[in-house]
């Protein structure tokens, strides 16, 4: 069963029929914002070729779950906003989803990719979503996740859910996309938005992200506001980016992170939020970084452990010190504890 509609769009209008010169499956934040600055693209004709982008591919990937039919009036507002030359927000006019999880009061339902919130419409915006808008964001839809972010059953398939059917990795359409993120991670992967927010409770984030070639960064739980969010554990849901590199990944970041005064994790921690991330990407970040190489993981196949020593080498290459023969234990005694929230 699919719960993404194209109806209001198809029916809509669209502000310039061409497609943009961009290759929005390989174009960074960095680039839509100089393209969008510079007159080259509207934020409305990337809206509309993201929107074409997810009609074309979506029915093989289901990674969409409800399509924001406010979202090309939204673009267009944001491009008049420029034009007009009002202050401009980090993500102004850049196009993003949300996993269903997280509360929009919009068109959209909130369902957590349930049929029992099939019909849920949110009072308020998550603080998330809250902070997206008022940083300028396009909020082009929701995706589709793991049913109940994963929490229906232990042992369901990742990326399923009873609204939104199988999510399917882009890359391989019979591999797991992971979860539960999975509509997330998918829709940045395959260029249907230029990033994603996702969340975790136990490898939601950085699994799916992994998964589909991605970036996810799990914040440390209480530097992301959770109010708006559909619960698991107290102790370990957080909110976090998926986007399409590490630089676009700390943009996102930067955008999303606060103190969330209505949340005891964050009242909690009084020191300040450091919220200017990509100020931290530097060439020679890693340099005297200790790393540990945990080869648990890479264990089982020749490809898998050849880049996976590639990537040693790569990050000794940048100045980091990485810490061999570590004593882990064992993944049955990891998968013991993994749930206990």
């Amino acid at each position: 069963m699919r719960c993404a509609t194209f109806s209001t769009y198809e029916n809509q209008p669209r502000p310039d029929k061409k497609m943009t010169d961009l290759a929005l499956d390989r174009t960074d934040i960095a680039t839509l914002h100089n393209s969008l600055a510079d007159g080259s693209v509207s934020s409305a004709e990337l809206t509309g070729d993201y929107l074409s982008r997810i009609k074309k591919y979506d029915s093989a990937l289901s990674a969409v779950l409800h399509l924001n039919p406010e979202a090309e009036d939204i673009a267009r507002q944001r491009d008049e906003e420029r034009a007009n030359g009002k202050p401009l927000g980090p993500l102004h006019g850049i196009p993003v989803m949300v996993k269903d999880n997280l509360d929009t009061r919009d068109s959209q339902p909130t369902t957590a990719g349930s049929l029992a919130l099939a019909e849920h419409f949110a009072a308020k915006d998550s603080e998330v979503v809250q902070k997206l808008r008022g940083a300028g964001a396009v909020l082009l839809g929701k995706t589709n996740l793991s049913e109940w972010a994963n929490f229906r059953s232990t042992r369901s398939a990742s990326g399923w859910s009873s609204l939104g059917g199988q999510t399917r990795n882009p890359y391989a359409l019979d591999r797991t996309p992971g979860g539960s993120s999975s509509g997330s991670a998918v829709a940045v992967a395959a260029g249907f938005c230029a990033a994603a927010i996702g969340t975790e409770t136990d490898g939601s984030i950085v699994g799916p992200a992994a998964m589909n070639g991605v970036v996810g960064i799990k914040p440390t739980v209480g530097l992301v506001s959770r109010s708006g969010i559909i619960p698991i554990s107290s102790s370990q849901d957080t909110a976090g980016p998926i986007a399409r590199s590490v630089a676009d990944a700390a943009f996102l970041l930067a955008a999303i992170a606060d103190t969330d005064t209505t949340g005891p994790v964050t009242v909690q921690d009084k020191k300040p939020v450091a919220v200017d991330y990509p100020a931290y990407l530097k060439a020679d970040g890693l340099a005297n970084t200790r790393i540990g190489a945990c080869r648990l993981f890479a264990e089982d196949q020749a490809s898998i452990r050849g880049v996976f020593e590639d990537s040693l080498t790569a990050l000794r290459e940048a100045g980091a010190q990485v810490i061999e023969e570590l004593a882990l234990p064992s993944l049955v005694s990891v998968r013991e504890h993994e749930l206990v929230v």
